[in-house]
């Protein structure tokens, strides 16, 4: 069973996502983040798909150019960011980032936030995914 990396800011999501998807800590990839210029206290972080990416690209991991609307967990890829609790606030998206990961086809999701009884969450009837990014590790664990 995974575990999660889990955010140490209230707004880390983006951050500890990453984290997750890198196989870091939460402390390394905030500072790696920091150092990018990127905050947890910038609400963009959590309204703009940029941020992430480029954290992960520096990490050297892709990810797809586009956002996928969320059809069923079954149509995920193997591994993806997600997007749940969308909201609108004065016209702007903003979401919580979470990991999509399949491993020998078993699903979870890897979801940092520290309020969760468990955070390697099955639950899924419980989530409602707007839309996912696929992902893909240029390395190997």
């Amino acid at each position: 069973m995974p575990t999660s990396v889990i955010q140490e800011e209230e707004t880390g999501c983006g951050i500890a996502a990453a984290a997750n998807i890198a196989g870091t800590s939460y402390a390394a990839m905030r500072a790696q983040a920091n150092a990018m210029g990127i905050f947890a206290s910038d609400p963009l972080l959590w309204s703009d798909t940029q941020y992430v990416r480029r954290l992960l690209a520096q990490a050297g991991i892709h990810t797809a150019a586009t956002e996928t609307p969320f059809e069923s967990w079954e149509s995920l890829p193997d591994l993806a960011l997600l997007a749940i609790k969308h909201h609108q606030k004065n016209g702007r998206d903003f979401w919580h980032w979470v990991v999509f990961e399949r491993l020998d086809g078993q699903a979870c999701v890897l979801d940092s936030a520290s309020y969760l009884p468990a955070n390697v969450r099955t639950d899924f009837a419980a989530m409602q995914p707007k839309w996912s990014i696929a992902v893909t590790r240029d390395w190997k664990q």
